[in-house]
């Protein structure tokens, strides 16, 4: 059946693995995903946000945006990783649906404010961290608006950049106040993080 899959591990704490898979009490921190049109979280981009999440102080990070949150599963990692309360939001119907089932199946339905359309339709500001594994085009055309919604001091984890638009993106939001903290080059995407100043 093709929504089956073994679970498999990112970084040094992350385990992915599907509703139906026992659970092992071994010190990871499990995901629990449904696979399906949007993914697992095998992706390089996703693999690249969860590698540096695990690193985050998560002390006082009460406010995060997911935008263009497909699976939900960068949310989910920072909120098991200590994080206060998620906004999601996501431009396709499907993408929210699987979101809802995912917050679900880890517990987490109460902290996670789901919403079907674009940055524009979301009231919230103040975010302590902002998620954005999207294409580059779009992190430009959204940047003053992202950065506005982010607090000072917040980070912004932008991912699913193509090489062709790393160093436009990474001026672009230093241009808007924002300090280059990590630019990782991979395979075909990149992954900028930043603090806003």
């Amino acid at each position: 059946m093709r929504d089956r899959y073994s679970p498999f591990l990112i970084g040094s704490k992350f385990r992915i693995c599907p509703p139906e898979s026992a659970t092992l009490a071994d010190g990871q921190i499990e995901l629990v995903m449904d696979r399906g049109a949007f993914g697992s979280g095998e992706h390089e981009t996703t693999v690249s946000c969860l590698e540096l999440l695990e690193t985050f102080p998560f002390t006082g990070c009460e406010k995060i945006l997911d935008l263009g949150s497909g699976t939900g599963i960068l949310a989910i990692a920072t909120l098991l990783l200590g994080g206060g309360h998620a906004w999601c939001i996501d431009i396709e119907t499907e993408a929210v649906d699987s979101c809802r089932r995912n917050c679900v199946h880890n517990g987490l339905e109460g902290r996670v404010s789901h919403r079907c359309g674009t940055l524009d339709d979301l009231k919230e500001a103040g975010f302590d961290l902002v998620l954005a594994n999207i294409y580059g085009d779009i992190l430009l055309d959204v940047a003053a608006d992202l950065v506005a919604r982010a607090r000072p001091g917040a980070r912004l984890l932008l991912s699913g950049i193509l090489w062709e638009y790393n160093f436009e993106v990474r001026k672009r939001y230093e241009q808007l106040g924002c300090r280059l903290i990590k630019n990782r080059l991979l395979d075909e995407f990149s992954t900028v993080l930043l603090e806003k100043s």
